[in-house]
């Protein structure tokens, strides 16, 4: 997880992301399904920048998160509610209109149970013809052993340097992240890693149909990882 770039996560994001294009096309998506949407659960929100910017079209936004500072920071950005929570067990006691998954955040619950579980607890917070949007992580064919990546940022008197090397081990990803981050008091080095599981799209869409979705799947979803598009049957 995310444990030791918490603060470092804004700048490096902002620089590899274009989070108001992926909310407009979020906000597409939904309007299509189901016209006059209200309100959104964001699951695995992060610091609530996807939020932000559907809160600033109209939307009543609320989110989760397994990172407490996460959270703490995306109550900084909106007005919804946003809860310290597992996407595998939360129970916030209401149902929304949708509920998002976004930017991979499925794919660190590890497992297949994992997945289901967490497609369980989407379902039980979603009401009659709700609409659940998940962007996956990469499929097991897709993703290479061994690679190494580099991203660099810098703003408000920060200089930041991110490699990253990824294995695979089975059906897990894991990815060394080592950060030099860079400030007028010197250099600091942190290191964390990070496990997704990789699944495939039709053990997916199996996932989603036990979960009680009639489910499609975009190959090229919002950023080129595909996006599960899934909805509850109107009783």
């Amino acid at each position: 997880m995310f444990s030791e770039s918490v603060e470092l996560y804004d700048l490096i994001y902002s620089q590899l992301k274009d989070y108001p294009a992926e909310a407009a096309v979020v906000a597409t998506k939904l309007e299509e399904l189901m016209p006059g949407l209200r309100t959104i659960l964001d699951v695995g929100c992060g610091t609530g920048e996807h939020a932000r910017h559907l809160a600033g079209r109209g939307y009543s936004v609320d989110g989760i998160d397994i990172e407490p500072r996460f959270v703490e920071m995306a109550r900084t950005k909106s007005t919804g509610t946003f809860v310290c929570a597992d996407m595998m067990t939360f129970d916030l006691g209401r149902t929304y209109d949708a509920v998002l998954c976004l930017f991979s955040s499925i794919g660190y619950v590890r497992t297949l149970d994992g997945v289901l579980a967490a497609l369980q607890r989407f379902r039980a917070h979603l009401g009659s013809g709700g609409i659940v949007l998940v962007e996956p992580w990469f499929t097991p064919e897709a993703m290479a052993d061994a690679t190494v990546h580099v991203h660099t940022a810098e703003g408000d008197g920060i200089r930041v340097a991110r490699m990253s090397h990824t294995r695979i081990e089975g059906r897990l990803s894991r990815l060394t992240f080592e950060y030099m981050v860079g400030r007028a008091s010197g250099i600091e080095r942190a290191s964390e890693v990070h496990e997704l599981g990789l699944f495939t799209v039709p053990e997916m869409e199996q996932a989603f149909s036990e979960s009680g979705f009639d489910v499609e799947f975009d190959p090229d979803g919002l950023t080129g990882r595909g996006l599960y598009v899934g909805r509850v049957e109107r009783r």
